[in-house]
């Protein structure tokens, strides 16, 4: 008993030391430091993946054997299983999608352009003077696209992330003059720059806001021009929003809301696969369990078998029976032999398949492949089961169950995305509006006698930034624009089947809580049924035990038969058999009833979290 206990404490200990040592750090993305402006064009950097198994694994194996309890199973397979690993990676993808979502948007860049660049400013030099005139139009810009629309099921959100976009144009231009009244020159030679600079920032609420910075050089070589060279700076606010369509802070943020959603639906579904892999590895643990065991009523039988050849040869040889008899126990033996191989194969099968979700390298591990598993625990099997009523039950799996969660997260996620296509079926109705102030100063030529240049425009940079600042030359503008679908079907469709989809969700989840219901139910029977077996399992067993002893000694005496001798042994066998079959079953039901539950990750101290973090079952998880 003391060497008994002694030998419980080294193991104890031993997986102690092993989960100390194996834990993880979790999957991680390392985001990009350095300067600000920089970091925003940086990649993160993904942890690499891991193939080798957690030195748990090998911690475990003594001598060509591989020592486990249930509890070290369950975290090697949190360790090192590939499903698991594969399935870790949900998560941490819908946190960057949430990432992605909150930059709004269904396209990289900005929605509107810019029409400043490289253009000439109206009233600056004889260019500007003649578009300000009304005498020539500005061609050389690269336009505006602020009337497009790009169409999905449902309005698109604005790019919420800030944009800063600066352009810098230099150019050299000869301009042959046909008319020289006033230019005074044949060819008009401009030297030009252009720094043109905007920031815009989408709006939630359904629109963006565009501030505008431009200041243009130009000197020519025209002694017309009264302000040669000259600088004109430009600075405008523009507004554009939706009123209708694409309006409101609802509809504009239901993307990043479901993304947020989509976090918790990922852990969701991490913590399902979890159940399942835990719920699959006890399976498997107590499967090798019961095959050990039957296992070992295979070799009881066979050696009951060989000592039941030598009595009958010593009969024989006694003269008390036959001859022909011996061939009848050797054909006995062998079928126990047989037996015993069928159950040796059935051994290694379910070490097989343990080990293939315990390591990552499966068979391919020589130390691993050529380790026998000895499981540490056994099948305990109350009295009794202390189920609550069937009501409390489903109350405690709807609240656990990560299907359950799923599918509420699912309506959820759908009433939200409803709210795009509702929202799609409105006309589309913008305000645009839109302030600027220019200024204009240079440097003033010499005029004919009598004329002078206007000194208010006479100075550098600073005087014409000062005009800007002061507002001296404003303009405003302000625009609707409205757009309607004749009979808008398209729209239509799209919110009736939105809404149809979303009553067949909901449908849908109240056939699958039925469902449950009935598993509950099946399982509560399923697991009593099995109790019962086993407790007949056992008697039967003890039953037979006593009668076979009876028949040896009745036949020692002379009183029963060789027939009656292997049928009594026969039957014992299959008692016994039976006694583990129901054994297994009754760990299948209890599992079952804990999964249908979704109480498997509870009732083995199992945190989805610690697993989502690579991390396995604590010390306080072996405690009974």
């Amino acid at each position: 008993m003391k060497a008994r206990r002694g030998w419980s404490k080294f193991v104890v200990f031993a997986c102690l030391g092993s989960l100390c040592g194996a834990q993880e750090g979790p999957i991680v993305v390392e985001k990009p430091s350095g300067p600000f402006v920089l970091r925003p064009y940086k990649t993160p950097v993904v942890s690499p993946i891991r193939l080798t198994n957690s030195d748990r694994l090998h911690g475990l194996i003594r001598a060509g054997k591989l020592y486990l309890t249930v509890q070290d199973a369950i975290a090697l397979a949190i360790e090192n299983n590939l499903d698991l690993a594969v399935d870790r990676y949900g998560p941490l993808t819908a946190e960057w999608a949430l990432k992605r979502a909150q930059a709004g948007g269904p396209l990289r860049g900005v929605t509107s352009g810019n029409s400043l660049v490289n253009q000439a400013t109206s009233g600056q030099g004889v260019v500007g003077s003649q578009i300000s005139a009304g005498l020539a139009t500005n061609s050389n810009g690269n336009g505006g696209n602020g009337n497009a629309i790009v169409t999905e099921i449902g309005p698109i959100t604005q790019n919420l992330d800030a944009v800063f976009q600066n352009a810098t144009a230099w150019s050299h231009t000869t301009s042959p003059q046909a008319n020289t009244l006033q230019s005074e020159t044949t060819a008009l030679v401009d030297t030009r720059h252009v720094y043109d600079s905007f920031v815009q920032q989408g709006l939630l609420s359904g629109g963006y806001i565009q501030v505008t910075a431009n200041e243009s050089y130009l000197k020519e070589n025209t002694p017309t021009d009264i302000i040669n060279p000259s600088v004109a700076p430009v600075a405008q606010i523009y507004l554009r929003h939706n009123f209708l369509y694409g309006f409101g802070t609802a509809v504009n943020s239901r993307f990043i809301r479901i993304a947020r959603k989509n976090i918790v639906a990922a852990d969701e579904a991490f913590r399902s696969e979890l159940l399942n892999l835990v719920a699959d590895i006890l399976n498997q643990y107590w499967d090798l369990v019961t095959a050990n065991q039957d296992l070992r009523v295979k070799q009881r039988a066979e050696a009951a078998a060989e000592e039941f050849l030598k009595d009958t040869q010593n009969q024989i040889a006694l003269g008390t029976l036959a001859k022909v008899e011996v061939l009848r126990a050797q054909a006995e033996l062998s079928r126990r032999k047989q037996e015993l191989a069928i159950a040796l194969a059935s051994v290694l099968q379910q070490e097989t398949t343990l080990k293939g979700n315990l390591s990552r390298s499966g068979q391919e591990d020589p130390v691993l492949d050529a380790v026998e598993i000895v499981p540490l625990d056994r099948i305990q099997v109350p009295e009794k089961d202390d189920l609550p009523p069937l009501r409390q039950l489903l109350a405690r799996a709807l609240a656990k169950r990560p299907d359950v969660a799923l599918t509420n997260l699912n309506k959820e996620t759908t009433e939200i995305s409803a709210l795009g296509t509702e929202n799609g079926i409105l006309p589309t109705l913008q305000v645009i509006a839109a302030t600027n102030v220019n200024g204009l100063a240079g440097t003033a030529t010499p005029q004919p006698p009598g004329e002078q240049s206007n000194p208010y425009f006479v100075g550098g940079l600073g005087n014409a930034l000062g005009q800007v600042a002061r507002r001296d030359f404003p303009s405003e503008r302000a625009g609707v624009l409205f757009q309607g679908t004749i009979r808008n079907q398209i729209a239509q469709g799209d919110y009736g089947v939105d809404q149809l989809q979303l009553r067949q969700n909901e449908l849908i989840a109240r056939k699958s809580i039925n469902q449950i219901v009935v598993d509950i139910s099946n399982q509560m029977v399923a697991l009593r049924q099995a109790r019962a077996r086993y407790r007949t399992a056992v008697d039967t067993r003890l039953l037979q035990d006593q009668l076979l002893e009876k028949e040896r000694q009745k036949f020692t005496l002379g009183d029963s038969t060789f027939d009656a001798i292997i049928a009594a042994q026969q039957s014992q066998v299959a008692a016994q058999s039976g006694e583990v079959a129901a054994l297994s079953a009754y760990s299948h039901a209890r599992v079952a009833l804990d999964q249908v539950m979704g109480e498997t990750l509870e009732n083995n101290h199992i945190s989805s979290g610690d697993a989502l973090a690579r991390r396995a079952a604590t010390p306080e998880a072996l405690k009974p």
